[in-house]
Order: C-alpha cells, then sequence, then structure tokens
C-alpha cells in the first residue's frame, strides 16, 4: 500500500496520482514532480488516498519536492515569459503562413522545455518554426498538435446547459462517445442538440449511458408489434427511466404498459 495524491500542472490541465512517500501534504499545497518533460511545478487537489500498488497498470511517479516560496516566484515567471513566447509564436507561425492557431505555450520548470500546443485542420510542416523559435529561446521546443476537443477545453466556454463546459472545469481524459449513446438515450439526431461547441458528440451523453442500457432491459424496441391482454399494437413511445411505454392497439385506442423490474 501506498499514499497518494492528486496533481494538475495546468489550471484545468490533467490530473495524475503521484506517491507522496516521506512528504506530508494537504489539498492546495504547491509541489515539483517529474514528469517525462522534466520537473515540473504542479499542485495537489485532492486528500490523500491510500492504494494498492499490486492494482496500478504504470509505475507510481512520486512527488520531488515540496514548492518553496522561491519555487513559487519562478513557477510565476515561467508563465509569464510562456505567455510572451505564445504571442511570439503566433506571430511567427503568421509570418511562415502556416495555418495553425497557437493556443498557448508553457515551460517546465526547470526550462529544459518549451511546449506550444496549436491546433491545425491538417498536418502542418512546422520545421521552420521550431529552428526559429530555438534559436530565440535557447531550450528545446515542441510543438504539439491538438484536436478540436483539446482546442474547446484551453479555450472555454458554455455549454447548451448554461455551465461551463465539462472540458474546462474537470474532465481529465476524453472518454469515446458514440451516436448510440444518443440513440439509448431517446434523444434527437440533431446535430444542433446532440454535439457540442467543439463540433463533436457531446461528452455528457456517455455520463449516464450506462443507467440508459440498464433501464432500458426487458422495455420493447420502438416500432414494434407486441402483444397485450386487449390484443395485438404497435410500440409508439418509451419512457425509458419510469420503464413504461405507450402502444397503439389495432382498435386505434392507446394503452401504457409498465415494464417488470430487471
Amino acid at each position: 500500500m501506498k499514499e497518494i495524491v492528486g496533481v494538475t500542472l495546468q489550471e484545468n490541465g490533467k490530473m495524475e496520482y503521484y506517491s507522496i512517500d516521506k512528504f506530508k501534504l494537504k489539498k492546495g499545497y504547491n509541489v515539483l514532480v517529474k514528469t517525462d518533460r522534466g520537473i515540473e511545478f504542479g499542485k495537489v487537489v485532492t486528500d490523500i488516498h491510500p492504494i494498492d500498488t499490486s492494482k496500478l497498470k504504470k509505475e507510481l511517479k512520486s512527488i520531488y519536492k515540496l514548492a518553496t516560496k522561491q519555487d513559487y516566484y519562478t513557477h510565476r515567471k515561467n508563465m509569464k515569459d510562456a505567455k510572451d513566447a505564445y504571442r511570439k509564436c503566433q506571430t511567427l507561425a503568421h509570418k511562415h503562413k502556416l495555418d495553425m492557431r497557437i493556443l498557448d505555450a508553457n515551460y517546465t520548470f526547470d526550462r529544459d522545455q518549451l511546449m506550444f500546443k496549436f491546433y491545425a485542420e491538417a498536418r502542418v510542416d512546422f520545421r521552420e518554426l521550431t529552428k526559429e523559435l530555438a534559436a530565440i529561446y535557447k531550450t528545446r521546443i515542441e510543438l504539439r498538435q491538438v484536436g478540436v476537443r483539446d482546442k474547446a477545453k484551453q479555450i472555454g466556454g458554455y455549454g447548451s446547459c448554461g455551465q461551463t463546459l465539462c472540458c474546462s472545469r474537470f474532465l481529465n481524459d476524453f472518454d469515446s462517445v458514440s451516436i448510440s449513446m444518443a440513440k439509448n438515450q431517446n434523444i434527437s439526431l440533431n446535430p444542433s442538440k446532440i454535439n457540442g461547441i467543439c463540433g463533436r458528440l457531446l461528452c455528457c451523453l456517455k455520463y449516464e449511458d450506462a443507467c440508459y442500457k440498464e433501464c432500458k432491459k426487458g422495455l420493447p424496441v420502438l416500432g414494434s408489434e407486441v402483444e397485450t391482454k386487449e390484443g395485438k399494437g404497435k410500440v409508439i413511445q418509451i419512457d425509458i427511466l419510469n420503464r413504461t411505454y405507450k402502444i397503439l392497439l389495432t382498435n386505434g385506442n392507446i394503452m401504457e404498459e409498465t415494464c417488470a423490474e430487471n
């Protein structure tokens, strides 16, 4: 067993778990962690949890150190410099006539790498841009192309529910969402109803999919013919959550039936 905490490296960024080892941590503490990119500044966003390490799919990384006040000031300076680099990259991309939209830039804490995220409809040859950026900032440069869902997460906005986008607010990973999820929930397949501002299927279709699948068990298919105590009829309406359905009988009457518990 090990004790772990969740850490985010950027605001609205993906949360990852780290072993606390000898450190005494609380939610809200600033820490330094080792990542594939190098040493990065992060914030503890969960309470301490015990975990059975035998159940982990990959090796658990450890907190490198608690962040000091000076580390915090260094992090703030890195953020300020990254914003300047972001604007410079936008200018250079325009200069090189590259069809790409720069979304953000960030340094690792040790400034060993400067990464730019960008969105583009197609592949972009940014080799000359990378060389120019490396010559200016004297560090390792990475340009990472992201998808439209990442773009929406970065830019933010409001969904049709009136709340801040889930991807900007709390989603760390983008689960696969399929059109069958909308069908399972009897939602209109109108793109304006089932697509988010990113143009992809709404992430929230995934949230209740398992519940709807469970509630649909035993219910007839819409449009199917069923036998009732009053004769044969056609299923014309289904209420999945209440597990009821309406039947149009051959005599023109409409009756409602309740499905037995699963």
